[in-house]
């Protein structure tokens, strides 16, 4: 692979751009390379760089592009609205279509207000849960990653962890203190923590996906729900990944657990840029104009971003087979990762839900735990990632990320996947 117009960006970016990039992960920091591939183009399952190397994507956008990308049934919505005006500052029809799709398809949303990102939707789930419960802190768990909003960057995964760390700099006293953290997965210490504190909310990936992918006893889930009721505390379920990538009506409806609140994310805006966070009437009730707990945005429900969800969300809907064929998938390839495992004697664990799958390079039959994830080898995952990229397949640029799989990724691809997959275990066990 030749990267020499990548590496001349980048040498750009970075005298404008924090770090060279406008988003931590994207560096490639983690993974020991001086700099990231920069892309300029992406069909379907591939993305292409500003070198014109071709790569199998299994990064798909971090999620949303489960369809592929530039699905031609949405390009032509969005083609279509973006001739009606790209920005309004007033309400659209389409608007309401969407709020109606997601409340048919997610079992917990009575009323939904739309954002423009996932992180947008944390934090105002957490302000309503504040205002609706009268009490000031909130329990998180640790690796947990909500976006990037002061009282939820405390004890979070994703980029923190791929940085090293996990608290942000910049955080109050304040904000520490009403933020309690504790290990994801361990019902007794939250039980123990309620008796004692006063909790506005708990809020929870249902299946994290922000120190790798974690997978969730559905018991574990059930216990939450059980003491959040119990102690009038607010269960908020972060579906920004999970939401309509493991189901259509996302993990909630997978385990048939119902939370108070839900935020979405990724998926539901298609590739564009849109949130969500629903639940409860009489919660979402307490929201401006309605009530007095306050939530705006310029861009909330832009009408480019709505269109493209709106569209993305119909054909989830309606083809439910594809949820069925994305786990086949995710079966066949990590079957495949395990047959490599033994041949080349390169322990691993693999991860998986749904779409979602994630390679720990570790000796250890299940990894449940973030100091599981902590233990993982680092340097295996930099040369596993390194080598995927000189063969063509690009895969997150961190251990703590999730690999996700597009309906665009055929059987072929997912072979010629394990091709590279065999070279890079090569490499490892050298």
């Amino acid at each position: 692979m030749n990267y020499k117009n990548s590496e001349d960006i980048f040498k750009k970016a970075v005298n404008i751009i924090p770090g060279g990039v406008n988003s931590p992960v994207r560096a490639f920091k983690s993974v020991e390379k001086e700099f990231p591939i920069f892309v300029k183009s992406a069909n379907k399952a591939h993305v292409i760089d500003e070198d014109g190397n071709k790569y199998i994507d299994f990064i798909q956008s971090w999620g949303p592009m489960i369809l592929g990308h530039n699905d031609e049934r949405v390009i032509k919505a969005v083609q279509a609205a973006i001739l009606d005006g790209c920005s309004f500052g007033l309400p659209t029809k389409k608007e309401v279509e969407l709020a109606e799709l997601i409340i048919s398809m997610v079992p917990s949303i009575e009323k939904v207000r739309l954002t423009t990102s996932g992180t947008e939707a944390t934090m105002a789930a957490v302000r309503v849960a504040r205002a609706y419960t009268k009490k000031n802190k909130i329990l998180k768990f640790e690796g947990c990653y909500h976006g990037h909003s002061d009282s939820l960057l405390v004890a979070a995964g994703s980029g923190l962890l791929t940085e090293g760390y996990q608290d942000s700099n910049g955080l109050t006293e304040g904000v520490l203190r009403d933020t309690l953290t504790l290990p994801f997965g361990n019902l007794e210490k939250v039980e123990k923590l309620m008796e004692k504190e006063e909790i506005a909310c708990i809020i929870v990936e249902p299946i994290p996906a922000n120190m790798g992918l974690i997978e969730t006893k559905k018991e574990y889930l059930e216990g939450l729900r059980k003491l959040c009721t119990k102690h009038n505390t607010l269960l908020i379920f972060d579906e920004v990944i999970s939401g309509f990538r493991i189901s259509s009506g996302g993990a909630q409806q997978h385990y048939g657990i119902t939370p108070d609140l839900t935020t979405l994310g990724k998926i539901i805006g298609g590739g564009y840029p849109v949130g969500a966070f629903g639940g409860k009437r009489e919660i979402m009730d307490m929201i401006a104009p309605v009530g007095d707990v306050y939530h705006a945005g310029t861009l909330s429900g832009n009408p480019i971003s709505v269109t493209a969800g709106f569209e993305t969300l119909s054909i989830l809907k309606n083809n439910p087979s594809i949820y069925t064929d994305l786990e086949a998938k995710v079966d066949y390839i990590v079957e495949g990762i395990y047959k490599l495992s033994k041949k080349y004697n390169v322990p691993v664990c693999v991860n998986k839900a749904g779409s979602l799958f994630t390679i720990f390079f570790i000796d250890k039959i299940k990894v449940e735990t973030l100091e599981d994830v902590m233990a993982s080898d680092t340097s295996k995952y930099s040369k596993y990632f390194n080598a995927m990229l000189e063969n063509g397949v690009v895969v997150p640029p961190s251990k703590f990320e999730a690999h996700f799989m597009g309906i665009t990724h055929n059987f072929d691809l997912l072979n010629e996947t394990l091709s590279a997959m065999e070279k890079a275990f090569i490499e490892i066990s050298k």
